[in-house]
């Protein structure tokens, strides 16, 4: 779809990978539990992206026309990644599950523990994992983050750290 959009400035492009793109991609993002390798793929997906909109770039010495560097496209690309975003809502999301109560059904599958054992090789990364590593990126380690979440204020706080960091 970018490809057709040659003649349009990059502002429009950009609005218009911001506003149809991205949040397609990140349609429920609230619910899910990425792993590293799941990350990666979304950034790569958003460099390959960003770099149809801003095109090449005339190397100085050379003379010839090469792809912009990652930390070229983040310097052009001033808007949170789309990593930043996905943890950011889903931040927001536990938030709003975390004040709702234990008389609603999903703040208890969030709380409850599951019968059972988990499986025998390494298992994988719970939704409540995520919750604890994105919180420990913005220094709130050993913290209660359903007792933080009471606190509107400071969870909003938190939750604009998270969107704020400069994290590759």
């Amino acid at each position: 779809m970018l490809a057709r959009l040659v003649n349009f400035p990059k502002k429009l492009k950009i609005k218009i990978y911001i506003t149809i793109i991205l949040s397609f991609v990140v349609c429920g993002c609230e619910t899910w539990s990425l792993t590293w390798r799941e990350e990666r793929r979304l950034r790569v997906f958003e460099s390959s992206v960003l770099r149809r909109i801003f095109g090449p770039k005339r190397d100085e010495v050379t003379g010839e026309w090469r792809k912009l560097h990652n930390e070229e496209l983040n310097d052009l690309y001033c808007s949170p990644n789309i990593v930043r975003v996905i943890k950011s809502r889903r931040m927001r999301w536990e938030g709003i599950v975390a004040r709702m109560g234990d008389r609603r059904g999903i703040y208890r599958v969030l709380v409850g523990k599951p019968e059972g054992k988990r499986p025998f090789r390494r298992p994988r990364r719970r939704w409540e994992d995520n919750i604890t590593l994105d919180l420990q990126e913005v220094g709130c380690r050993g913290i209660d983050w359903i007792e933080l979440a009471e606190d509107r204020d400071r969870w909003r706080a938190r939750v604009n750290a998270v969107m704020n960091l400069r994290v590759p």
